[in-house]
């Protein structure tokens, strides 16, 4: 059970927990970039789970005096009398000149996952958002999770889950994620494009204030498949969802090709859409605004986001990193989280089992 924070105290302020991601990569400088900024400190509190050493490092490359304060990770605690603390994991130690995908970073940042998880379960922190991890470090620390969205909705016991992406004007969820795309169409079921629909709609409805949602959804095949002629998937799977959908209440439509209907959502003809795969969605989503991107995790019982962008080895130690879309990340958030904080104050005061969804 969530342990009640007390409010009233220094902690009325969101507190917003922060993983710092592959050390190897630039999760360190753009967490230090992004936390550097007042707007984003004035906005909230923030606990960065992750190593000293290495923020200090990004923090001398990019000219920038360390403003946090810092914590052994066993004894953080959400009442500290800073705006910005490290829970410092000294244990372990990554190289400042390796820059590649390694064992050691895998498990510190999957560490760092998982007790930020935990924090946010006994109310230390309000939300989570995640600096980039390396998908080959968790692979060579014998991870259970390919990535961070498989995670979080395991250790939430999420029946469902969706990736989400905002980039400015367009919002985007995805209707299968880490899949060779090969694999897709033998992974392509009704509910995999009826869920996102479903979990869309909601979040597009409880965090970002739109009524009634048009939701627009993507075609799998080039021209939507032609009646078939390049696959029946439209037929067989993705207008069977799209109506179980309707039948619920949801406004959608499609399936439209991919080609259309990105640049009808840009338009405004639709407040969000769904894509059939990764980069189908990720594309437009980096051209029309890569630099304020956020991945927001829907169909979880907590709020976390993250930047829209990976640990970037070949530029990590250089302070070549925009902390831009780190940025957004965390304003998204705070936002989010604040949404949720007053759900459940709501249900609290009421009685009732209602807020945003899960």
């Amino acid at each position: 059970m969530r342990n009640k924070a007390n409010h009233n105290s220094i902690s009325d302020q969101m507190v917003i927990g922060v993983t710092m991601g592959d050390a190897a990569g630039i999760g360190p400088e753009v967490v230090v970039k992004a936390l550097a900024d007042p707007e984003v400190r004035r906005a909230a509190k923030f606990i960065v789970f992750g190593m000293n050493e290495q923020l200090c490092y990004a923090a001398d490359r990019a000219e920038i005096e360390p403003f946090w304060g810092r914590h052994q990770h066993e004894k953080i605690g959400r009442d500290y009398p800073y705006k910005v603390v490290v829970a410092d994991y000294d244990e372990y130690s990554v190289p400042p000149w390796l820059k590649a995908p390694s064992q050691v970073a895998g498990e510190a940042s999957l560490r760092f996952c998982l007790d930020a998880i935990e924090a946010e379960k006994m109310g230390v922190i309000d939300g989570i958002v995640t600096a980039p991890i390396s998908k080959e470090s968790w692979k060579m620390a014998d991870s259970a999770w390919p990535g961070h969205t498989e995670m979080f909705a395991q250790k939430y016991k999420a029946l469902r889950k969706a990736m989400m992406f905002v980039s400015g004007p367009l919002k985007v969820a995805l209707a299968t994620i880490h899949e060779a795309l090969f694999e897709v169409r033998h992974k392509f079921k009704i509910g995999c494009v009826f869920e996102p629909i479903d979990l869309l709609n909601d979040a597009l409805k409880e965090y970002f204030s739109i009524e009634n949602p048009r939701i627009g959804v993507a075609a799998l095949n080039p021209h939507a498949g032609e009646n078939g002629q390049f696959g029946d998937e439209e037929q067989r799977i993705i207008a069977p969802a799209i109506l179980l959908a309707q039948e619920q209440g949801i406004h959608c439509s499609g399936p439209i090709p991919a080609d259309a209907l990105f640049p009808r959502a840009v338009r405004g003809d639709f407040d969000a859409v769904v894509a059939m795969y990764h980069d189908q969605a990720m594309i437009p989503i980096k051209l029309l605004d890569r630099d304020h991107a956020v991945n927001v995790t829907i169909g979880i019982s907590a709020v976390r986001t993250s930047p829209a962008h990976g640990t970037a080895f070949d530029i990590a130690g250089r302070n070549q990193a925009s902390a831009s879309s780190m940025k957004s990340a965390i304003l998204t958030a705070i936002r989010m989280a604040r949404v949720r904080r007053a759900c459940l104050a709501g249900v609290a005061a009421n009685g009732r089992s209602s807020g945003p969804p899960t």
